[in-house]
């Protein structure tokens, strides 16, 4: 189940449960929309790409799939992108879409 992780692991803004401004990669490193424009859509800790991270229903729509039920979690996880190793990555990446690198 995603963690939904409480804020942008860059510059610290909060993203709550029901934020669509949250993005993720494939290990839920978590970002803003803002900051993963910055980083050029290359996470800074895998090199993937990032999709909209989903939101969790806040109604009890079927069976208690919740976000009361099933929480995000409340630990933050804030590493700021040293920008220009950041950059070295990206140059590596070369240009690749997310699905083929």
């Amino acid at each position: 189940m995603l963690e939904l992780r409480p804020s942008c692991e860059h510059c610290n803004k909060p993203l709550p449960p029901a934020s669509t401004d949250a993005m993720i990669c494939s290990f839920e490193c978590t970002f803003c929309r803002d900051c993963v424009a910055l980083l050029q859509d290359v996470c800074p800790n895998c090199g993937g790409g990032f999709t909209p991270r989903p939101v969790r229903p806040a109604r009890d729509w079927k069976n208690r799939n919740t976000v009361s039920q099933h929480p995000a979690t409340t630990q933050v996880t804030h590493r700021p992108v040293d920008l220009a190793a950041h950059a070295a990555l990206v140059a590596r990446v070369n240009g690749r879409v997310p699905a083929e690198r």
